[in-house]
């Protein structure tokens, strides 16, 4: 009975709703939204005209932040940075806004000696003294899906799992930043991430927003440079240094202290990637870094770097004719030596990528005795939004319990309940002071427990400012003395690299304001890069033009005190040639990779076929993928480097065995020829040049084998390189 009631009754809908009728059945009963009723067209803002407001209307001007005096800390009370950084740091849920693609890895951190005479820092107390560390390598612009080999700025980050509590050096593997003040961060970021309404290019800065801000804010382009040479492209997050970009404090126990800038040196060596290298790497393995590190650990290779400082006496901080607090500026090593502290190794790598390497959050605020802030502006506003930013990607306060981060001490505070607790709390007494749970837990300082201190010399006055310091004006000279201290090729290298950026944008506009901000700090920069833009160049800039070097910023200029683990490419095939036996060039690779391998070295044999012996098939296989590439006569004999249809097969791509050999050549890499006396004329067509610096051929393994290692140590042979000819 109740189903025929509720049928009778959908009924009686049907026939109301027929005799009202239907109005999307009668077109002429439609009308438009009115423009005023679009909530679409409402929300849209359009900023093509007026001042800066905050969020609830009020004009305002956001480029710097509010600080006690010219040099002075940022205050708590300017709440245009935090509303400002605040939303910038709420933008991305929950994938990281910066640093969002990383690698990471456990190790061991191990100091050189007692360094209690320079800072109370327990992890530099005594010698031999070990303090595990989580390091988490990454780019900065790209999305977590984007490839390992974008040009950028590579994050460096270190946690010291120390005995007085958790230490983060938050750095890159460049020691200068983009800009002076952390209030300009999101508009950097910005800037640089891709287009909102194409959302392209990904992971990249050949585009107009880019170099719009980098023309417009030259503090940029002392970062800008290292960027766009060597140090964007490296080889490996094992190949590159590290930096703490900022001055810090050291303390004492008795409150002495001096500033310092944080060095992480590779003991691997530096070496970079060659820009159409990069590219390639891009698509074929878009996971290139990370895989080297993982796999180079997983062999027992574990990467090392060396801890070093450079360290000032307080009154020094303006003494080489820049701001030690302004962090686009370098402390040149020859008025500051770098003095080593101790050695870190990875050793271990994660078990679970996100439990570790995607949920560890740092912060340049975990900081423990015997370490104090500058007044940095860049790190005073980090210090507040990188905890800003773990609360928005935590969703709540007890990020800090998760297990990568946890400190190795116990925890004793009374910071309470939130999402995600999972501390039990047995003290009902979460307030201080207290008498009901024994006035625990008691507060520490310098001289009570082991706690941390700010440093008693550090002062502040002046007026309430908001701008920078004119100390920190001149943005034209250090990025002079970078492009001074680099080898004629590397220079090339950065010249080419703004081109190809400047090539892809729109606006002329920009175009020239790059011109004019390049012309600042050469003008032999500004005529090479117009050259390419097809533009007049401007006549020369010379206020800030000298001469000057520094040492340690060539990466070319100098060779690599190990090849363990670089990775050879030996060319073999399955196939046979007239009058040779069908293994003979399987016989060939499989001799040399044994000798090349007890060098440490990471060998692959390729052929047309997965037969025993051989690694990889020449379908999967790139010049990319090797550091150095070996051709055997066998292979050659065999007619797979031949430009004619015998070089043809349908187990690859036209001509893939010719095109790895002739791409690791045009790379730089080390290319050789083993078991015959001279490469076949494909070979020599294709530009092999075998009388040239690098190219090792013979038949003897010995003799390959320390040619190849020597070659490797090189890395890069870079007089194959074109330059210009005013160069």
């Amino acid at each position: 009975m109740g189903r025929i009631l509720t049928s009778t009754a959908l009924l009686g809908l049907v026939s109301l709703v027929t005799a009202a009728g239907c109005p999307f059945a009668n077109p002429g009963a439609l009308h438009s939204r009115a423009e005023g009723d679009d909530p679409v067209l409402a929300a849209m803002v359009d900023d093509s005209t007026g001042y800066f407001t905050d969020d609830v209307g009020g004009q305002i001007g956001e480029q710097d932040s509010l600080r006690a005096g010219d040099r002075g800390p940022t205050l708590l009370e300017d709440y245009i940075f935090r509303s400002k950084i605040q939303h910038f740091d709420h933008e991305r849920v929950p994938e990281r806004a910066v640093h969002a693609r990383g690698a990471g890895a456990h190790g061991t951190f191990t100091s050189y000696g007692d360094w209690s005479n320079i800072t109370a820092a327990s992890f530099l107390s005594s010698a031999d003294k070990e303090t595990p560390v989580f390091v988490r390598f990454s780019t900065v612009a790209g999305s977590r899906g984007s490839a390992d080999t974008a040009r950028d700025v590579h994050g460096f980050a270190t946690r010291f799992y120390t005995d007085e509590g958790n230490f983060d050096i938050v750095g890159n593997n460049i020691p200068v930043f983009f800009i002076q003040d952390a209030i300009r961060f999101p508009d950097l970021i910005h800037s640089v991430k891709p287009s909102p309404d194409s959302e392209i290019p990904q992971a990249a800065t050949a585009h107009d927003s880019a170099w719009d801000y980098f023309s417009q804010q030259p503090s940029t382009l002392h970062t800008l440079f290292w960027a766009m040479a060597g140090f964007g492209i490296p080889r490996s997050f094992r190949h590159m240094d590290g930096f703490g970009v900022h001055t810090f404090r050291l303390v004492t126990d008795d409150g002495t202290s001096k500033l310092v800038k944080w060095h992480w040196k590779t003991k691997q060596g530096r070496a970079s990637l060659y820009w159409e290298e990069a590219q390639i790497l891009a698509g074929k393995n878009a996971d290139a870094h990370r895989q080297d590190l993982f796999e180079a650990i997983a062999s027992g290779n574990g990467p090392e770097w060396e801890l070093a400082i450079q360290i000032v006496d307080e009154d020094k901080a303006l003494a080489f004719g820049f701001d030690l607090l302004d962090p686009t500026k370098i402390l040149p090593e020859e008025y500051a030596p770098l003095q080593k502290l101790g050695v870190m190794k990875l050793h271990t790598n994660p078990t679970n990528y996100f439990a570790e390497t995607e949920q560890i959050m740092f912060q340049p605020g975990h900081i423990v005795r015997g370490v104090d802030f500058t007044e940095d502006p860049l790190l005073q506003g980090r210090i507040f939004s990188y905890l800003d930013t773990q609360l928005n990607r935590n969703r709540g306060p007890n990020f800090e319990q998760l297990p990568i981060n946890r400190p190795v001490v116990p925890i004793h505070n009374n910071n309470r309940d939130g999402a995600g607790q999972t501390l039990i709390h047995k003290n009902t007494a979460a307030y201080s002071p207290n008498t009901l749970n024994g006035g625990f837990p008691q507060q520490a300082g310098q001289n009570s427990g082991r706690g941390f201190f700010t440093a008693p010399s550090r002062s502040t006055s002046g007026r309430l400012v908001r701008g920078l310091s004119s100390t920190f004006d001149d943005h034209w000279s250090q990025p002079r003395l970078f492009y001074n201290s680099l080898t004629p090729v590397e220079q090339q290298f950065l010249i080419n690299a703004i081109r190809f950026e400047t090539s892809h944008l729109q606006s002329a506009t920009v175009k020239q304001n790059v011109l004019t901000q390049v012309n600042r700090i050469s003008n032999d920069i500004a005529v090479r890069v117009a050259t390419a833009l097809g533009l007049e160049a401007p006549a020369p800039d010379d206020t800030y033009y000298h001469d000057n070097t520094t040492m340690g910023i060539s990466i070319t200029n100098g060779t690599l005190p190990t090849v363990a683990t670089l990775t050879v490419g030996i060319l073999a095939t399955t196939g046979s040639a007239s009058g040779n036996s069908s293994t003979s060039a399987l016989d060939q690779a499989a001799t040399l990779k044994e000798r090349l391998a007890a060098e440490g070295l990471v060998i692959t044999i390729v052929a047309e076929s997965l037969a025993p012996g051989v690694d990889k098939t020449y379908s999967a296989t790139d010049a990319t993928d090797f550091d150095a590439v070996v051709v055997t006569s066998g292979a050659d004999a065999a007619g797979l480097f031949a430009l004619s249809a015998a070089g043809l097969s349908p187990l690859y791509p036209p001509l893939r065995p010719l095109q790895v050999a002739s791409a690791a050549f045009l790379f730089g890499k080390p290319v050789a020829y083993f078991g015959g006396d001279s490469p076949s004329d494909s070979l020599a067509a294709s530009g092999i040049d075998a009388d040239a610096d690098g190219v090792y051929v013979s038949a003897d393994v010995d003799v390959m084998t320390t040619g190849l290692v020597d070659g490797l140590k090189v890395f890069k042979f870079t007089g194959r390189y074109p330059v210009d000819a005013s160069s």
